[in-house]
């Protein structure tokens, strides 16, 4: 068994990703090396300590988060957070957290692993440019669209509601709306609904007094509150509890509310941005939304369509991350090759532009230096796909076969320079031409 341990251990210290498991009591009782590295701390200064006074990760300041998997059942995936090192240095990072269990089913214990994304954010932060809007590449027309509707409210501090499946981006187009607003400059606080049980939840947006509840051990002020003056993100704002929305539509209607434990009423001025991936009718119909708040949410809606749905911006989004993840990597990867990316054209795409960035990020780790990504080089769900429609022919029908001639009319049908501002290949350009039965 110890040489089973140690075997176990090794294989966590090999790993890039920090993890540290606790016992039932929440004290450390591992830490790997690349935890060791991310936070500046040695494995003797934090054996036996609790974890959030090592982690001080945002969400401590509520509860540990196996403490949430605890009360939620519910593990916690690709978390966005922040950390503070050993020497008060911020750090944002990714964060997976679940509940270790003994043989027969009982827990003993938990694990979170975390990754640190500082780099990550700073290149993407260098890799806006101008076809990017606020870090959203968007081309087609229904981007394009969303994009003129965020600039014509940017001067209105309306309540507004993010519509669209997981992945494809709601936290980036609230991330522009505060950023063209007149609140850029205030505080801007997110939060994700569907990860708090349904009293952390209440504490979280509204505080707590002291003895409001068992870990209660201090008067806490909430997130509406520390966002007053500013801008607030409720995403997944459909999985909220009843109770909780009835707590939120008070403040969309009244601006005010109570901390949990508390009777004395508190006023703020807060901007709400709200999104969902749910369908909205069917929570209604389903009693799972109530219909006043989502009247009270519903008064700017902004949906944005899955990525099967605009693969004219596929091209564009390929280049984006390529660059993106060839500096992460320090590697210059060129392009990608025509054929691999009429895979990508085919593709379905149900996890939508997180999906997409994931494959872009796997084939530039597989890619070598210099080389362009080839279809080898693509995970084997894209490389297996079966499909007998042509992609081009899905791609550029219609509205998009007019953006295409536009393109080439523009530089006087220069097929090279066309290709470039669509960002692929001639080749494809060429054999989308000979799809559509286009001539010059």
């Amino acid at each position: 068994m110890p040489t089973e341990n140690k075997f176990n251990e090794e294989i966590l210290n090999s790993i890039a990703e920090g993890v540290i498991t606790v016992d039932k009591t929440f004290k450390v009782n591992f830490i790997n090396r690349a935890a060791e590295e991310i936070m500046g701390y040695k494995k003797d200064e934090v054996l036996g300590q609790f974890c959030k006074y090592i982690l001080k990760c945002d969400l401590c300041q509520t509860k540990c988060p196996i403490g949430i998997v605890l009360e939620s059942g519910t593990n916690l995936y690709d978390y966005s957070s922040v950390i503070y090192d050993k020497n008060g240095n911020r750090k944002p990072i990714k964060l997976n957290a679940a509940i270790l269990k003994s043989s027969d089913d009982k827990p003993v214990g938990g694990v979170i692993s975390f990754r640190d994304v500082s780099e990550l954010e700073r290149i993407k932060q260098e890799s806006n440019v101008i076809s990017n809007f606020f870090g959203i590449v968007g081309h087609g027309k229904a981007m394009q669209e969303i994009f003129r509707l965020i600039m014509e409210i940017s001067e209105s501090d309306a309540t507004v509601l993010i519509l669209g499946e997981s992945g494809t981006g709601k936290e980036l187009i609230a991330n522009a709306i505060q950023a063209t607003s007149a609140r850029k400059d205030k505080p801007f606080l997110k939060v994700n609904c569907s990860v708090f049980p349904q009293n952390l939840l209440a504490s979280e947006l509204f505080g707590h007094v002291k003895g409001a509840f068992t870990d209660a051990v201090k008067d806490r002020p909430g997130r509406f509150e520390l966002a007053d003056g500013g801008t607030i993100f409720l995403d997944e704002v459909a999985e909220m509890p009843l109770q909780t929305q009835i707590q939120l539509l008070r403040v969309l209607q009244e601006g005010t509310f109570e901390r949990v434990g508390e009777s004395i009423t508190r006023k703020v001025d807060v901007r709400v941005i709200a999104a969902t991936n749910i369908e909205i009718q069917k929570a209604l119909k389903e009693g799972k939304l109530r219909e006043d708040l989502y009247y009270r949410l519903n008064v700017i809606p902004i949906s944005i369509p899955p990525l099967r749905e605009r693969k004219e911006d596929i091209p564009h989004l390929v280049k984006h991350f390529i660059e993106t993840y060839s500096k992460l990597y320090r590697k210059t990867i060129p392009d990608i090759s025509d054929n691999a990316l009429e895979l990508l054209m085919k593709y379905s795409w149900p996890g939508n532009v997180r999906e997409l960035e994931n494959v872009i990020e796997y084939a530039v780790v597989r890619t070598k230096n210099e080389n362009q990504i080839e279809i080898v080089n693509l995970p084997t769900n894209i490389k297996n796909q079966q499909t007998e429609q042509n992609p081009t022919r899905k791609v550029f029908r219609n509205e998009n076969a007019a953006s295409l001639l536009s393109v080439l009319e523009k530089h006087k049908w220069n097929k090279t320079k066309a290709a470039k501002e669509l960002g692929i290949g001639r080749t494809t350009l060429w054999r989308m031409l000979r799809e559509l039965n286009i001539e010059e």
